[in-house]
């Protein structure tokens, strides 16, 4: 049985003529495919994907995409425009340059990418959780944190479309229309961006000892990748994305048996990260990058709770104010394996549990007089570690995790969790449409890893 990620399936009728256009036009702009491969819907997990023909081994190039087929800022039709005013576009996501050239090729049927951009005829397609409803977000994903990111998400595009982009194109009426560049297809495009575009990864430089001052590197902007972005995703994946000053090339990197899909990897992301921002999800349990986030303020319910005296309330928001002054993330992270922030809860946890005296003799040190071990720390907040705490840590801990999995959907601690039931029931699990079956994936998941770390942190 599959239990590859799966992408919202397209409509049959509609994929045949505009992908062999595609592929038409993949072959005019320089693509090399190779004779192994051959893009398809039939066979493949979900949408467009591809297959492998034959067999084929690890290091074989399955296509390669010139630089000129990529679409982004530096190659649109508009590129000089949004280069000679580039100080207008600027945006906390740096991407209203890219989202600017789609909106403008999406829109023109002389763009040199229509036979790409037509593989999307309306991004009915795209389910992310911003598409659906707040109350169908609500109901069905309280708890895992993505109605919170998509709320912000949502504001900032509106945002960023309002004070940007929306007076950019005013300004420009040749070549873009308010009434057709809207918001609504602004942000169908910035979902697009989200699922299926690819950043450059930044190049290694050497360290200059003369300079003092580390300048903040700028991540790439994103870009359209033609053919690339046709392939699904899992975490065990057997493809990989090479680029090179000439070209992007898809490199097989274990072998594929003929008739097996070509699988590429966006990186290591758990269920709630892919159905953020690629509106699918793995079914559980193949997922190994899934996670679960335990809200730093529930290690501030905790600690609250054995608060006995005036003199007690005043140590811990001691305390409590100058941990967020040190650590600026709203949650610790846990995998499969332990905790994946160990380093920050380290510090939480060992000055949470200081004596008075204790966090005296701390402050006046400005913290430890010695690095800690990072590979010790490590370990003691791993699975196999957590169990080995302290029992004052381990409590704060799990009562954390509880008070998290309350947040849940249905709010249960103990017992029978009903997700877990549905899971188990087959025939029920497939009455679900495909977004409750999407969010019933990032809630399993997520809930597994809180429960087996209340576990290991029982006392």
């Amino acid at each position: 049985m599959a239990t590859e990620a799966k992408r919202p399936k397209v409509d049959e009728v509609s994929e045949l003529t505009p992908l062999h256009n595609f592929l038409l036009w993949c072959d005019q702009v320089g693509v090399v495919l190779s004779n192994k491969v051959y893009v398809s819907k039939e066979g493949t997990i979900a949408e467009y994907g591809m297959l492998a023909k034959d067999n084929i081994e690890e290091g074989e190039v399955l296509f390669t995409i010139p630089r000129s087929a990529l679409l982004h800022q530096l190659t649109t039709n508009v590129s000089a425009l949004l280069k000679e005013e580039k100080s207008l576009l600027e945006s906390s996501s740096g991407w209203v340059p890219l989202l600017l050239a789609l909106l403008h090729e999406y829109t023109s049927s002389q763009s040199h990418w229509k036979p790409y951009l037509s593989l999307w005829t309306d991004f009915k397609t795209l389910d992310h959780p911003m598409f659906w409803s707040k109350e169908e977000r609500n109901e069905l994903l309280k708890g895992t944190g993505i109605p919170e990111a998509v709320d912000t998400d949502l504001a900032n595009i509106k945002k960023e479309y309002t004070d940007i982009v929306l007076p950019f194109i005013i300004r420009h009426p040749n070549l873009w229309d308010p009434d057709i560049h809207t918001l609504e297809l602004y942000t169908q495009l910035v979902a697009f961006v989200m699922a299926y575009s690819f950043q450059e990864p930044q190049e290694e430089e050497e360290d200059d000892d003369e300079d003092e001052e580390e300048e903040e590197k700028v991540a790439n902007p994103p870009m359209m990748v033609p053919m690339a972005d046709m392939l699904n995703h899992v975490s065990s994946h057997n493809a990989n994305l090479e680029f090179t000053p000439d070209s992007l090339k898809m490199v097989c990197v274990r072998p594929i048996c003929k008739g097996e899909e070509v699988f590429n990897t966006y990186g290591q992301m758990a269920n709630e990260q892919l159905l953020h921002m690629y509106g699918f999800t793995e079914p559980y349990p193949s997922n190994s990058n899934d996670t679960a986030d335990i809200p730093i303020s529930n290690l501030y319910k905790t600690i609250k709770q054995d608060i006995q005296s005036d003199l007690d309330q005043q140590l811990v928001e001691e305390k409590w104010e100058m941990l967020c002054q040190i650590q600026d993330k709203g949650a610790f992270v846990f995998g499969k394996h332990g905790c994946l922030t160990d380093t920050e809860l380290h510090t939480f946890l060992k000055v949470l549990c200081m004596s008075k005296e204790e966090f005296s003799e701390f402050k006046e040190n400005e913290g430890w007089e010695e690095d800690e071990d990072e590979e010790k720390i490590s370990m003691a907040l791993s699975n196999e570690g957590l169990p080995e705490l302290k029992v004052s840590w381990k409590r704060l801990i799990h009562e954390a995790a509880r008070q998290t999995l309350r947040s849940y959907r249905g709010g249960q601690e103990e017992g029978v969790d009903s997700d877990q039931e549905l899971m188990q029931d087959k025939a029920a699990l497939s009455k679900l449409n495909r977004r409750q079956q999407n969010a019933l994936q990032v809630r399993h998941g997520q809930k597994v890893i809180i429960r087996r770390l209340m576990e290991l942190t029982l006392s």
